[in-house]
């Protein structure tokens, strides 16, 4: 199937990833996909169908794959069984699977399928088509797909899959790391609203210095230091040789637990 032939998408759970595949592709520019949801998540899935022209929601998965030539299957992975059980999956489609933890041995033996089985780390930032998405094996159709939604990274091999699948578990501590500077403010007087509100202005600005590229982290780190500074005695008191030695154990835990 040549890239530029995926006109029609299937979706298999439609929780917040599903979602946001389904806005990134619909309000961006150009011609959108059709796009078919399964009724799983009706809720939202009935609120993207009223809000989305080309946007179908089927009578059940079986018809989710019939009608597509690309299914994503974004169930919750504990979920997977009830939801895929029984399903018929022709050779010619392609199958995308974002589902954490799931390698493609174990999703080929459910589906029992010779079709294509993409292995994809699609983040919430899909839907305003600014992340890059990890991808195993290289599929053009599939790369295609996520350039669309703000890049593809294909790798070399299912191992280097799981260690960016790793990376994606460190997403929450960074959002507690920020509330708990917000709550520290706050039991130094700071109204809440005024604390959370500077905490987060804070790091957007953090965030947008991301994109210069031509600076190593480690780089963006040392420039917003000065010798002694306020930057220096936090970094360098609070997340220590033991403390980066810690959460390297804690992401070599995960990684063992997804592979």
């Amino acid at each position: 199937m040549e890239e530029d032939t995926v006109k029609r998408i299937g979706i298999i759970g439609v929780g917040e990833i599903g979602r946001a595949i389904v806005v990134g592709l619909c309000d961006g520019a150009g011609t959108s996909p059709e796009v078919f949801l399964s009724p799983r998540g009706a809720r939202t899935a009935a609120e993207l169908s009223e809000r989305y022209e080309g946007v179908r929601v089927c009578a059940g998965n079986q018809e989710v794959v019939d009608r597509s030539e690309a299914v994503i299957i974004a169930v919750r992975p504990p979920d997977r069984h009830e939801a895929l059980a029984g399903l018929r999956v022709a050779d010619d489609k392609i199958v995308v699977n974002v589902m954490a933890g799931v390698g493609t041995d174990d999703l080929r033996r459910m589906l029992a399928t010779d079709a294509p089985l993409v292995r994809a780390i699609p983040l919430p930032a899909v839907r305003e088509r600014r992340s890059v998405t990890v991808t195993y094996p290289s599929h053009p159709a599939v790369n295609a797909l996520f350039e669309r939604l703000g890049g593809a990274l294909p790798v070399a091999d299912e191992a280097a899959f799981n260690v960016f699948s790793a990376l994606t578990g460190t997403l929450t501590t960074h959002y507690e790391y920020l509330a708990t500077l917000t709550s520290w403010a706050v039991g130094h007087g700071i109204a809440a609203d005024e604390a959370d509100r500077y905490v987060r202005g804070l790091f957007q600005a953090v965030g947008r210095s991301l994109s210069d590229e031509t600076r190593t982290l480690r780089q963006l780190a040392a420039d917003h230091e000065t010798p002694n500074g306020s930057n220096e005695r936090v970094r360098t008191t609070w997340f220590t040789p033991a403390n980066a030695e810690a959460l390297g154990k804690t992401l070599d835990g995960l990684l063992a637990r997804l592979t």
